[in-house]
């Protein structure tokens, strides 16, 4: 969609997003408070810029799971997962988010890829028996995040799915949420009336920010602005994720299987926290130095209520908490956390403790 302008960005106090997240609310007027409501009751956020396609068809799971990352076989009506496609030598092109529901595959991703998902899906048809289509001006995606979001599906009228996407009468569906919670694929044209019922049952709107900010938290990268050309699965925790380690030949197999053997990728995605000096946090790609060489990039950035000014990055795997880094003229610190690289059941994290 071209000069998308959600319908939410009506809503008291609301003030529009920059890139990558023009037409939706980057806050309702305390992005501090929205990410503690999200922590503790029940947050909705406004996913509606980004893409929908579905692929009909009966060659679809068989046709789906030669050419990306994840083991597609085996899906049940209701199942959900995420997906990747990789460029032949392993690079991350694409995220999807893919749910099997009514006979056809849903993948949502984010804004403005449509084009070239497509794209992708129709070069790679030849004589399989699939009909990719977007569909994006018909369905838009909500969230509903927090410990008590069940509680808001329930008081709306929604069903509240356990492990598999439950469908919605009027079209689109529920399903468990890929960062927590529950994730909403609703119909364009009821977008604003599905969301109001959402808030009058407890969900309060949560703009880009505080979504943008609890995703550092959890360190869960986002394509595009957490990535780059070269970013390969194991150094932002895709494997398993969205990358299966037990299925036959894909595009970027070969380097996918190599860095799972070695066990070392050669940066990985960590959280580090911004010393304070500005306000001005650092734009995405932002190189990360060591004295004076860049060893890695920003992602995403925001403040947080409790943490204060952090970032996603991805910076070589060696770096450690002692060494002395910067990033845009600011001194940054590794978050303890990610004091070490480590492999674990295949992909590169960071330590936690117990």
């Amino acid at each position: 969609m071209t000069e998308y302008r959600s319908p939410l960005l009506g809503w008291d106090g609301a003030v529009a997003a920059d890139t990558p997240d023009e037409g939706i609310a980057w806050h309702y007027g305390d992005p501090l408070r929205e990410q503690r409501v999200a922590s503790t009751a029940a947050g909705l956020v406004d996913r509606s810029n980004r893409d929908v396609l579905i692929v009909p068809g009966p060659d679809r799971l068989d046709w789906l799971h030669s050419i990306t990352s994840q083991h597609l076989l085996g899906l049940r009506d209701g199942d959900s997962t995420e997906d990747l496609v990789l460029s032949p030598n392993g690079h991350v092109e694409q995220h999807w988010n893919v749910t099997e529901l009514g006979e056809q595959i849903w993948i949502d991703t984010e804004p403005g890829t449509a084009d070239e998902v497509l794209g992708f899906l129709l070069k790679m048809r030849f004589l399989k028996r699939v009909e990719p289509q977007v569909v994006t001006s018909d369905f838009a995606v909500l969230s509903v995040i927090g410990p008590k979001a069940a509680e808001a599906l329930r008081a709306a009228g929604l069903p509240v799915p356990t492990d598999r996407a439950s469908s919605l009468p009027e079209g689109g569906f529920v399903r468990p949420g890929s960062g927590g919670g529950f994730d909403l694929v609703v119909g364009r044209a009821s977008l604003a009336e599905v969301a109001g019922r959402m808030r009058a049952a407890g969900a309060e709107p949560i703009g880009s920010w505080a979504d943008a900010a609890l995703r550092i938290e959890r360190r869960q990268p986002r394509l595009g602005v957490d990535t780059d050309h070269r970013t390969i699965p194991h150094e932002v925790a895709w494997i398993g994720k969205a990358v299966h380690l037990d299925k036959g030949c894909y595009r970027g197999q070969e380097t996918v299987a190599r860095v799972q053997n070695l066990g070392k990728p050669p940066r990985r995605l960590v959280l580090l926290h911004l010393s304070g000096d500005t306000e001005q946090l650092p734009a995405p790609s932002t190189p990360v130095e060591r004295d004076g060489r860049s060893i890695g990039f920003i992602g995403t950035a925001a403040h947080h209520f409790e943490l204060g000014p952090i970032a996603l990055a991805v910076v070589k795997r060696g770096v450690t908490p002692e060494h002395a880094l910067s990033a845009g003229g600011q001194p940054v610190a590794l978050d303890p956390a990610d004091a070490e690289a480590v492999l674990v059941e295949g992909f590169a994290g960071h330590v936690t403790s117990a």
